[in-house]
Parts: structure tokens; sequence; C-alpha cells
């Protein structure tokens, strides 16, 4: 069997990383998940595929979101537009985008 050959830079997608906040009163659960379906809901299955999301990190009711650069807008929207998690009221705000994991990744306080 023929092994396939990997896509030259200039064919593959590029990605950004997006650093969240979640403002809330309460102590969340599930917050990746939960983040994930409210994505979904504002974007529909198509739109969430067609930008790559990928939830990383979370520490401290921050977090990475791995996204395709193209649909970086819409994902940032659907983060501000996400009110509700496990019925109780939240801001998910996010503070920075960076093309680099190892810069997201300070700005959320990791390693």
């Amino acid at each position: 069997m023929k092994k396939l050959k990997p896509l030259i830079p200039s064919l593959r997608e590029r990605k950004r990383y997006v650093v969240y906040e979640v403002h809330s009163n309460d102590r969340l659960a599930n917050l990746k998940d939960e983040i994930l379906s409210s994505i979904r809901k504002f974007l529909g299955s198509f739109g969430l595929a067609k930008a790559g999301v990928q939830m990383l990190d979370i520490k401290n009711n921050k977090g990475i979101i791995k996204v395709n650069n193209k649909e970086l807008n819409n994902v940032k929207t659907a983060l501000i537009l996400t009110n509700k998690i496990n019925q109780k009221d939240v801001y998910v705000q996010p503070i920075f985008v960076t093309g680099l994991l190892r810069k997201a990744k300070l700005k959320i306080g990791g390693d």
C-alpha cells in the first residue's frame, strides 16, 4: 500500500488559538462540553466542522480553543453569545488570539 504524501504548508489550514475567560458567580463543571455545545448551537454541526474547533486547556475559568483562521470571527461571536452554562448565568469573553500555543498557555497561567 502506498503512503500518502503530507500536505505542503501552503495547502494546510491555518490555525489560531483563542484564549477565553468565563465570568460566573457559581462554580461550573463540564465547562469544555458546555462551551462546545453552545458553539455548536450557534454555528451548527457543519459550521463547527468547518471551523475545526478543538477545546485544549482550561485553568481557573480560562481556556484555549484551537480554530481555523477563516472561521475565527464566527467562533468569537458564538463565545460572546453564550449566556447560560448548566442553567447558570455566565459571560464568556474572548481575551486573546494568537497563532502560537505557547503564548496562549502563558495567557491562561500555564507552563
